[in-house]
């Protein structure tokens, strides 16, 4: 079982690893992964191990909790964020009140400004600096106890650096205050009070801005928990209502949803006729019209009339509950490229350590300064922290896979994700994929001079009572364009060849010409050349004749998605080669492919054999998608490189899919793949930007610039690049949630 818990007290990417170093050290641990910028820790395990698992984690100096049902938890971890943020709000305006005049005192008078202390009064002037950062020390204390905590533990961490930093120069600058009291006044410009109040404040300032930042990370999947309402009205045997919690919800209680209500949840519409707006779970913007016998989504939004429903999925069962799954296992899952970050983290601490000292003691043997050699000392550690590498990946996948929810794309996990974007080759079944996946009436022929209203009405009447799904498509367009029919007196069904109605006194046949001649009813040449030509198009036609004469034909086919020739033409745009792969004859795929646009065509493929397809494609040294519907799929899907799946699909399908396209529009597999190649495109970004920041920074802070005669780096400035460089990672990371997702991406 996978059992998950919120994490309190991390600040970098080596505080989440210490917390996975001390659950899987645990017996029993089969995996554990934290996740820092949801601070989550999700461990899979036979047995319960909580009691374990937190006692662990409080060793590595951190706090753990069990997380609480999902919605209870979502409120939670907002109250706990707003308590964390006014804290560190409080904490930073404390420093910052003291900071300024600090820095002003030992600052002003280097540019000429007025100062009621200077360097001329030594003690004073040491004194008063000495008093006015005691409160910022205290406003940042939480450096210092986590840093030092981790530090004893062998596993340093950014707080680490903060505080090994900041008390060197800390305890420099009192050493220098002992020199003043013995009487050297040329100690009072060996100082560096202030240097240890800006660092601890524009830290803080950055992980206030950052905290803010990480907040919005999490929305999308904030407000998809939210959909659900807390309460629901049920309709009691006696027609009496009652107001319920949604969580105590059965199968099989019947639910009144008023105008305005979000329905609780999954099941089907029994009384009433409403719209719903599902834009939040599919993406799809417009509303859908339900009537009697529809499926309603727990979550959606009833705009239209109050109706009843019987629930048949609720709790963890729910559509909504099943997308909320999906984009916490995506945002939880750790994506090759997250390894590889994780891993550099892992030693990056320690390596800064022993630059830093091996910078202090380099300058100290060249002969300068130790006040030199502590500044040199000092930057390297605050400049080098690891936040931005910690975040660069997390805070990405979260964002692009929120924002594929809201999208009505669910991608199951980073790897398909990160997959995703290499695609080179897309695998598309025919039926239920390129099309709806239901025969419609697409053509209709009158012989003998006769009115199509008037075939229309003989044909549906003697369909009337088939159930077979070219019999039912003739039926339903005859009532959509509000043909009237009577109902058959008899009905005889032949498998395979048509079948035979009475209807008000007339014999009617329905069926193919191999039927008609099988009845020695004469088919002639006109009609045998539309029913050839029909077939060649993929169409099946259906004769019929009443009392021995044939009287017309109606196609039927499984018409094309409207969208699939756009969708191709973008993947192809995206340099995505196209092959649809099919169980259908040659005539009808390709029929349907040229409609679609699709040139490679591969027919008359069975079920078992559609994996060795993939396997061909995957041989030639594509990278291959596909998508799918049905059982039939289950295995190409399986051996595809990315598996996508249609929400009309069945539920093997779903289930052997790693990106379900929830707003049965095919337009959504561009856009996955287009969101994969923005959201990739961002960690490669901040992946960047994190290195060159550090491989830049760290030989300036050592003092690279002043061998050639430079400026040695101010650790107050290394504390506002080090800042700064958290920050514009967490922001590239919220472009995701408003770049547009266009072709080529």
């Amino acid at each position: 079982m996978v059992k998950e818990y919120t994490i309190t007290g991390m600040s970098c990417a080596a505080c989440s690893a210490s917390v996975e170093r001390a659950v899987k050290r645990i017996t029993g641990v089969d995996a554990a992964f934290v996740n820092l910028s949801t601070e989550k820790l999700r461990v899979r395990s036979e047995a319960d191990l909580t009691e374990e698992i937190v006692a662990a984690v409080k060793r590595a100096g951190f706090g753990a909790a069990p997380s609480e049902s999902r919605k209870l938890q979502a409120r939670i971890d907002d109250e706990r964020h707003e308590r964390e943020l006014r804290s560190m709000r409080a904490r930073l305006i404390v420093a910052a009140v003291f900071t300024v005049p600090l820095f002003y005192i030992s600052m002003g008078t280097m540019v000429g400004l007025p100062s009621p202390v200077t360097a001329d009064m030594p003690l004073a002037f040491a004194l008063v600096q000495l008093a006015l950062l005691i409160p910022v020390i205290a406003a940042g204390y939480g450096f210092y106890v986590r840093g030092f905590s981790n530090l004893l533990r062998l596993h340093p961490n950014m707080d680490s650096l903060i505080a090994v930093g900041t008390l060197a120069s800390f305890g420099y600058s009192l050493y220098s205050l002992a020199l003043i009291i013995r009487g050297d006044a040329h100690a009072a410009h060996a100082l560096y009070f202030e240097s240890v109040g800006v660092i601890l404040t524009l830290v803080m300032l950055g992980k206030f801005l950052e905290s803010k930042a990480k907040g919005r990370t999490t929305m999308a999947l904030r407000s998809l928990v939210e959909l659900s309402p807390d309460t629901a009205t049920v309709v009691l045997a006696d027609g009496s209502e009652k107001l319920v919690a949604a969580d105590e919800l059965l199968p099989g209680d019947v639910l009144l949803v008023r105008p305005g209500e979000a329905i609780p949840v999954d099941g089907v519409l029994t009384k009433g006729a409403t719209s719903v707006d599902e834009s939040m779970l599919t993406g799809e913007s417009l509303p859908i019209d339900k009537a009697s016998g529809d499926r309603v989504t727990g979550g959606s939004v009833n705009i239209g009339g109050a109706f009843e429903f019987t629930a048949d999925k609720v709790g963890e069962d729910t559509t909504l509950s099943s997308i909320i799954r999906l984009v916490e296992a995506a945002q939880s899952e750790k994506m090759p490229i997250a390894r590889l970050a994780d891993k550099i983290s892992g030693v990056f601490v320690p390596a800064v350590g022993v630059i830093a000292l091996v910078a202090g003691a380099i300058w100290l043997i060249v002969g300068e300064t130790f006040a030199m050699a502590l500044r040199a000392f000092v930057s390297v550690l605050v400049i080098a922290c690891p936040c931005a590498l910690g975040l660069a990946t997390p805070t990405a996948i979260m964002v692009g896979t929120g924002r594929g929810a809201k999208m009505g794309i669910l991608i199951r996990d980073g790897e398909s994700l990160e997959t995703a974007c290499r695609l080179s080759c897309m695998a598309l079944d025919k039926t239920g994929t390129l099309t709806v996946g239901k025969p419609a009436v697409t053509d209709v022929i009158v012989y003998g001079g006769r009115s199509e209203e008037a075939l229309l009405s003989r044909f549906a009447s003697g369909e009337s009572l088939s159930e077979h799904p070219l019999g039912r498509a003739i039926v339903k367009f005859a009532d959509d364009m509000g043909i009237a029919r009577d109902k058959a007196d008899s009905f005889n069904a032949i498998s395979g060849r048509g079948a035979i109605a009475r209807v008000g006194g007339a014999t009617l046949y329905m069926g193919n010409p191999a039927f008609m001649d099988d009845n020695a009813i004469e088919v002639g040449k006109q009609v045998r050349s539309d029913v050839e030509r029909l077939s060649s198009e993929g169409k099946t036609p259906l004769l019929l004749a009443v009392d021995g004469e044939v009287m017309g034909l109606a196609a039927v086919s499984d018409t094309i998605r409207a969208e699939a020739r756009d969708t191709v033409s973008r993947l192809k745009r995206m340099g995505i080669r196209c092959v649809l792969v099919t169980g259908d004859n040659e005539n009808t795929a390709r029929t349907i492919g040229a409609l679609a646009g699709i040139d490679d065509i591969v027919s008359n493929v069975l079920p078992q054999d559609k994996g060795d397809i993939i396997d061909e494609l995957r041989a030639q040294g594509n990278v291959v998608g596909m998508v799918g519907d049905g059982i039939n799929d289950a295995v190409a899907l399986s051996k595809a490189d990315v598996a996508f799946s249609l929400d009309t699909g069945t539920d093997v399908a779903i289930a052997g899919a790693s990106i379900v396209l929830m707003r049965s529009d095919l337009n959504g597999l561009p856009d996955s793949i287009a969101l994969s190649r923005a959201t990739m495109r961002t960690i490669k970004q901040n992946l960047f930007w994190a290195f060159a920041y550090n491989c830049v920074c760290i030989p300036i802070a050592a003092g690279l610039l002043h061998v050639f005669g430079g400026p040695m780096l101010s650790p107050m400035i290394a504390a506002l690049a080090m800042s700064l460089s958290s920050v514009t990672v967490l922001l590239n990371a919220l472009r995701l949630s408003g770049i547009k997702l266009s072709d080529g991406l």
